[in-house]
């Protein structure tokens, strides 16, 4: 038997491949869209991928099992647990076998028997696996049911599809599920679906595999008994989700384009941009400090560095055509990064360095925290906190209000425009992007308080000192 994992650092989300060496058949299980690395590995091995197998209807990435299947003719195993409203609308276009709790199936001379582990969602389920004639299995792909040193989140389907009142229900699905993970054999081998940086937990460890065993004695959850305590614990302080993952669940309900279906972007001159921003969302990937000095009027920044696809989810419209500045060189890395989470409709690239410094008109100051502070105080600026809820509550500024950065496009109208803007988060590179947004809004008069929150708290406790 083979096992391969792969990573995508800037979803932080884990997939694996699981051959059988003797019939040369491979498996997936719960693919990215991307798939050029399962199948580049595949034929480095000697292998034939014949197979998915998803977890559960992903939220933060688009699932690359109709990929397979459409391409490749793949079977895709998918859960048929759970209620009527998360069932898998494009099962019955691909070849799909439904499973259920039990359930056992072979790829090659490896067995996989399904395991339902709700509570994270409630169809997901769990990959227990065994090696040619096993009785007791070497391990399990967990998904978003166990991370190493975490849980799946239970409040998504709530916080993210709007449906009301699951969070509670599955919170006590996970907690029952628990019962039978703690079950398993101490030597079980644990292979979650996300590392530390995913959203869909609040504490997830950063190690990449894990066993039962070490996770009864150090993960949290496996470690409350009692249950009220434990649905308390898990539904509170959880990261506020992405825009996007109401998108994911849909559209990995549904089905998705393939991406050979997709055209490619074209390359626009540089000029195009003043015409472009009225139609499209046009964004600027360059550092924020570089937006700063000069930039085209209605567009947004979002630098390209690992973070790019996480906020493209949180500040983009999937609905509306993208187009990018950037370097031509990148065109292809960053379709592929946004159909990893379904932005499809990057239609145009701009080439960075051919925009002419004439149009770049709209500019923003950066001033000290010191400056912002006693502007605050004076009721000369109004102080705007970008930062999460966790941040927030760990401590805050009294003058200053929040408004998450990936809800700025739909609650700008609440900020005052009488005064200055002068935006923080934590060190300064969220609020960059906010500036960005908040120009595109048509609130122009706005400052990015440099070094963030971490400066404001500094003079905070510099004048408390004074004072006392």
């Amino acid at each position: 038997m083979l096992l391969r994992y792969f990573y995508d650092e800037k979803l932080a989300q884990a997939s694996y491949m699981v051959g059988c060496q003797m019939t040369g058949e491979a498996i997936v299980i719960d693919p990215s869209r991307n798939i050029e690395g399962y199948l580049k590995e595949a034929a480095k091995e000697g292998l034939h991928i014949v197979a998915t197998a998803e977890t559960h209807i992903h939220a933060d990435f688009v699932s690359g099992s109709r990929e397979f299947a459409e391409r490749f003719d793949t079977t895709a195993y998918l859960s048929d647990e759970g209620d009527a409203d998360w069932k898998y609308g494009f099962a019955s276009d691909i070849e799909a076998k439904l499973v259920t709790d039990g359930d056992r199936f072979k790829i090659g001379n490896v067995t996989f028997e399904v395991m339902h582990t709700p509570g994270h969602t409630p169809e997901h389920i769990s990959f227990l696996l065994y090696d040619r004639s096993q009785t007791v299995p070497m391990g399990i792909f967990t998904g978003d049911f166990v991370f190493v040193g975490d849980i799946g989140r239970p409040d998504l389907l709530e916080e993210a599809a709007g449906l009301q009142g699951t969070t509670a229900v599955g919170a006590k699905q996970m907690f029952e599920s628990l019962k039978r993970f703690k079950a398993l054999p101490d030597f079980v081998q644990v292979w979650p679906g996300h590392g530390a940086g995913s959203a869909c937990g609040k504490a997830l460890g950063a190690i990449p595999t894990t066993t039962v065993g070490y996770e009864k004695r150090t993960n949290w959850a496996l470690q409350m008994e009692d249950e009220v305590a434990f649905v308390k614990e898990l539904t509170t302080d959880q990261p506020e989700p992405p825009n996007y993952f109401a998108t994911m669940k849909r559209v990995n309900k549904e089905g998705i384009a393939v991406t050979t279906t997709l055209s490619s972007p074209r390359v626009a001159d540089a000029t195009e941009v003043n015409e472009l921003v009225k139609t499209m969302q046009v964004v600027d990937t360059r550092n924020g400090k570089s937006f700063a000095a000069g930039h085209i009027p209605g567009t947004i920044n979002i630098p390209y560095n690992s973070k790019f696809v996480t906020w493209a989810g949180w500040l983009l419209d999937f609905d509306h055509e993208i187009a990018v500045i950037a370097e031509p060189n990148q065109l292809q890395t960053i379709q592929t990064d946004l159909q990893s989470v379904g932005l499809d409709r990057f239609v145009t690239l701009i080439d960075v360095a051919g925009l002419p410094n004439e149009q770049l008109t709209e500019r923003y100051p950066d001033c000290s925290a010191e400056k912002a502070v006693g502007a605050a105080e004076a009721g000369d600026v109004f102080v705007l906190d970008v930062r999460n809820k966790t941040e927030w509550d760990g401590g805050h500024y009294e003058k200053a209000e929040r408004i998450l950065l990936g809800k700025l496009a739909s609650r700008y109208e609440e900020i005052p425009t009488d005064r200055p803007v002068a935006v923080h988060c934590a060190s300064g590179v969220r609020s960059r992007m906010a500036v960005s947004v908040l120009q595109a809004l048509g609130i122009k008069d706005v400052i990015n308080i440099d070094g963030g929150y971490a400066a404001v708290q500094t003079v905070l406790n510099q004048q408390a000192l004074t004072e006392s």
